[in-house]
């Protein structure tokens, strides 16, 4: 009798060891910044994709479309701000952080500036001047209604932003 004891006693932490060798493969995927996000004052969205390991970020919708009037280029000021890029190459910069440029089409002008993932439905964002004057504000994951249209591929989107720059 007690070679089975002995035997379900091994088997048991047998069963234990092999859990915890497998309880990485089992760990949380850590939240990616790709889809679209609704900014803080819920007036547009924005898509991120991961294009060719660099974060870019489209206007995806918008209460009030416009045109970039006050782009420093004089032929992008009559570009319509629905599927312009804002988010401009961000690169990663650490856990759940990507670094690059943000293009504010209200005044014109590009900031240094990142996203950091603060959870799975929570992305901050911010802008700095001179690389320590920042601000930014907080962005909510947008989900889409059951039936509503599918977003643009990633792939094509990606496309489309190369051939614009």
């Amino acid at each position: 009798m007690s070679d089975w004891n002995e035997f379900f006693a091994l088997r048991r932490v047998a069963c234990f060891a092999l859990a915890l060798l497998l309880l990485p493969l089992g760990a949380a995927k850590a939240a990616e910044p790709q889809g679209e996000w609704l900014v803080a004052d819920k007036n547009a969205r924005i898509r991120i994709a991961d294009c060719a390991g660099a974060m870019w970020g489209v206007v995806s919708w918008e209460t009030d479309p416009g045109v970039d009037a006050k782009n420093p280029d004089p032929s992008k000021r009559t570009r319509p701000t629905l599927g312009m890029p804002v988010l401009l190459g961000m690169k990663p910069d650490g856990k759940d952080r990507w670094s690059g440029r943000i293009y504010n089409s209200e005044n014109g002008k590009f900031y240094s500036g990142g996203i950091a993932m603060l959870a799975d439905d929570r992305l901050r964002v911010r802008g700095c001047i001179l690389g320590f004057l920042c601000g930014g504000e907080n962005w909510t994951r947008f989900r889409p209604e059951a039936g509503a249209a599918a977003l643009e591929p990633e792939e094509t989107l990606c496309l489309r932003l190369h051939e614009t720059r």
